[in-house]
């Protein structure tokens, strides 16, 4: 139990339900431990909200009726998730911690926690997403609120980690959930979503790398004309396609970043004209590729590269350890990126992007 209205909603289902029901609420980051110093976006926001979030769950745990505990894996956070964000940070690449997070610390650390210290046969998520089960295995498929849906989070699941889950509303639209929390007079009814960093929150995402990464000063170059059209404070701060936080103003054109040089420290960036020239691509190579039940037999799939963006028709092929991906022309596919695959409302599982294949 997050504080939050959907992980609320999914005890209050369980209770309604017949389950025996407790709530665990897990902390995860720290911010004077982990030296997060710069980039708070509110200057009462460091070390505040996740006292405030265990307090919203205990009044919701007390409205419903159950106990709640509270545990933490601040060190595991740091040396499963956060250490391999920087890591790919360093490297020019765009990682995503959300789906780290989910496969050693949600549901892995978190469901040991449960079944070792409270005998728990499941964990239940506030995630948008469902479990079916056929022929004894489980898979993973997409929730009922497709706008919500969560699965591109939860690609790197197993399907035997897959087992010991439960999401109660996933096949609940989120204004619903809303609805059933009004009604039974939870005060968190109507609580933002949270966004940000998984378990982080919200951050001026430059100023907070800037706590792990220093600022490396160098050229930003129009890839077109070759010419120098400012300056960054390090290429690991951007990903490809940004268009915000470039410092270009007074440009006559909206500039577009398209490619990194780390051994120079050169940011390319293309005008809006020349984006389709520069960052369109069809095809990329995918590695650490989780295959939740296993290689399909047809080939032919839905892609999806970042969440919520619309699903891409394609197609894939193995070769070697890694997975080649054709696809139709996208914007702004970036190394270090998930690339999530899916066969009708059934995930087939993920990878990272390793290389853009042009």
């Amino acid at each position: 139990m997050s504080g939050g209205v959907d992980s609320s909603v999914c005890a209050y289902l369980l209770k309604k339900q017949g389950y025996e029901v407790i709530g665990l609420f897990m902390q995860n980051w720290d911010t004077y431990l982990n030296n997060d110093i710069k980039g708070h976006l509110k200057l009462d926001a460091k070390g505040c909200n996740v006292q405030k979030d265990f307090e919203t769950a205990k009044k919701v745990a007390n409205k419903l009726g159950i106990k709640i505990y509270r545990t933490e894996f601040i060190d595991k956070y740091w040396s499963k998730v956060f250490k391999y964000l920087i890591k790919e940070y360093k490297v020019g690449r765009t990682p995503n911690p959300d789906v780290l997070c989910n496969k050693y610390i949600k549901f892995d650390e978190f469901i040991n926690y449960a079944q070792t210290h409270f005998g728990c046969d499941y964990i239940a998520m506030g995630h948008y997403a469902n479990v079916l089960k056929r022929n004894n295995s489980f898979y993973l498929a997409k929730s009922k609120d497709e706008d919500k849906d969560q699965t591109y989070f939860l690609c790197w699941l197993s399907s035997s980690q897959l087992s010991h889950v439960t999401f109660p509303i996933g096949n609940i639209i989120k204004n619903e959930v809303r609805k059933i929390a009004q009604n039974i007079g939870l005060q968190n009814w109507d609580k933002k979503d949270s966004t940000g960093i998984c378990f982080i929150g919200e951050r001026n995402f430059k100023d907070f790398l800037s706590n792990y990464l220093p600022y490396k000063k160098g050229a930003v170059i129009d890839i077109e004309t070759n010419q120098t059209v400012g300056y960054h404070d390090g290429v690991a701060f951007f990903t490809y396609g940004q268009n915000k936080g470039l410092s270009l103003s007074g440009k006559t054109q909206r500039y577009f970043v398209c490619d990194k040089n780390l051994q120079n420290n050169i940011l390319y960036v293309c005008g809006e004209k020349y984006k389709n020239k520069h960052l369109s691509t069809t095809k990329c190579e995918v590695i650490e590729f989780n295959w939740i039940n296993g290689i399909p037999k047809l080939c032919n799939v839905s892609i999806r590269f970042r969440h919520r963006q619309k699903l891409i028709k394609g197609s894939f092929r193995i070769k070697n350890k890694s997975v080649i991906i054709n696809y139709s022309k996208t914007l702004s596919v970036t190394p270090g990126q998930f690339a999530v695959l899916y066969q009708g409302k059934i995930c087939l599982g993920g990878g990272i992007v390793d290389k853009l294949i042009k």
